[in-house]
């Protein structure tokens, strides 16, 4: 296999010392995804790579730390800080997954896919603002030492409440989809003034029916009424016990509880910035905890939840839930422009997310398997093609569809893209109409 990322001169955030840094940790996470796809032959030289690829990571961070201090960068404790949640809890949690797993071919596509989409993010954004290029996205999160103690509560509780095996993955959780999920949202506000504390929980169905619902004894494998009405009180009477240990909140009183689809859960971090954002790995699945204060979101999220209405919107949640089996269609293109069109194109049809770059896609699609992959053949740094490779050389992977979106119509562009034995190819320009018809006729295609 081909390189997977390629570095490009647009990247470069104009410091010499740290461009070069970025292109070569570029080189090694490409090098990675070769070994990762020769796993009988290269097995051991995966395993030294990776320790290779954490080592020059973690001194790049002191450099690049060094450098901040040298030229005054004001943001320089929240980027180091940034760093200390990669080298203190993503690594770590990933490489345990890693001889957890005896370094399966899923454990290694899966700790590549979460570095390369971490250094990707901080290089191109937080990186950007030490030029001065973009301002740093984390500015808004709680203390260090606030956000260390409420880790240790939620570790905690998660192991007292629900008997879950927990670690930290990450402190600055962007909110990527994991699967199917629950998502709740709470607000907590008090009379005396008009501040309100919003807070999230996002749990992968698979923790909700392994815990309290094996506490209700209940066999399916399929949330219901009673057990989702049973999680409300349950993570309710969660939120309440962080809250305790953090008297400035202690007071406030809940005034408002959702249900919340994904969109509308993804739609406030595209808008607001989380004062807390973690996600925990258990041994039954994803779970994050997310903390907005004390902002006001905007209304039209859903139904609040009360005493008398309560049964029947969790019903409703539920038979919508249950109601949605639209194909997954996953839109893969560096455009904001063409991500957010063919969303508002296929969104009545089909279960749509969005991402705009090809390493994002890779996690996106580990986190959640799409029916089809919409995807950009042009995109800098890991475009379409080295894309298909990646899904095309992890067996989990290899039978997802890709369909490409392209710009081009000439002959030697057409015959390129078809070489490559994708499902098919779209060309950008054609009408909407034109282009939902062809999903449609692809999906019936497909089923007959």
């Amino acid at each position: 296999m081909e390189e997977q990322l390629i570095w490009k001169d647009e990247f470069n955030i104009g410091i010499k010392i740290i461009d070069d840094e970025h292109q070569r940790l570029f080189q090694i996470i490409s090098k990675l995804f070769v070994l990762g796809g020769e796993e009988e032959k290269s097995r051991r030289a995966c395993q030294e790579g990776i320790k290779y690829f954490k080592t020059h990571a973690l001194k790049h961070f002191d450099d690049e730390e060094k450098y901040m201090e040298l030229i005054g960068y004001e943001d320089l404790e929240m980027h180091r800080r940034l760093h200390k949640g990669f080298r203190e809890d993503t690594l770590p949690a990933l490489e345990k997954e890693l001889v957890r797993e005896d370094y399966s071919p899923a454990a290694v596509s899966h700790f590549l896919a979460v570095c390369a989409g971490w250094l990707i993010g901080h290089t191109l954004t937080e990186d950007m603002a030490i030029a001065g290029e973009k301002m740093s996205k984390w500015t808004g999160l709680l203390p260090e030492e606030e956000l260390a103690a409420m880790e240790g509560v939620i570790l905690k509780l998660l192991k007292n409440m629900f008997q879950l095996k927990a670690q930290v993955i990450s402190s600055a959780y962007d909110g990527e989809k994991f699967g199917k999920g629950v998502y709740y949202r709470l607000v907590y506000g008090r009379e005396q003034d008009d501040k309100k504390w919003e807070i999230f929980l996002v749990f992968e169905d698979s923790i909700l029916i392994n815990t309290v619902g094996k506490l209700m004894g209940i066999k399916s494998d399929k949330l219901d009424i009673v057990l989702l009405n049973a999680v409300r009180y349950t993570a309710s009477q969660f939120v309440r016990r962080v809250m305790n240990h953090y008297p400035s909140i202690d007071s406030y009183d809940m005034t408002e509880e959702n249900l919340l689809t994904y969109e509308q859960f993804h739609d406030i971090f595209e808008k607001k910035r989380p004062q807390v954002s973690l996600l925990f790995g258990t041994d039954q699945g994803y779970f994050s905890f997310c903390v907005i204060a004390p902002h006001l979101i905007e209304s039209g999220i859903g139904t609040p939840l009360d005493a008398s209405n309560a049964m029947t919107e969790i019903e409703k949640y539920l038979l919508e839930k249950e109601k949605n089996t639209k194909r997954k269609i996953l839109i893969v293109d560096d455009s904001i422009t063409i991500r957010r069109g063919i969303k508002q194109l296929l969104f009545e049809s089909y279960d749509m997310a969005e991402v705009g770059s090809g390493v994002a896609a890779i996690r996106a699609i580990t986190l959640d398997r799409p029916d089809l992959v919409l995807l950009d053949y042009e995109m800098p740094v890991c475009d379409g093609r080295h894309v298909l490779e990646m899904l095309r050389s992890e067996r989990e992977f290899a039978d997802i569809p890709v369909i490409f979106l392209t710009s081009r119509d000439d002959k030697e562009s057409v015959q390129k893209v078809l070489s490559l034995k994708a499902d098919g190819y779209l060309l950008k320009y054609l009408k909407p109409a034109e282009i939902k018809r062809r999903i449609d006729e692809y999906f019936r295609t497909k089923e007959a």
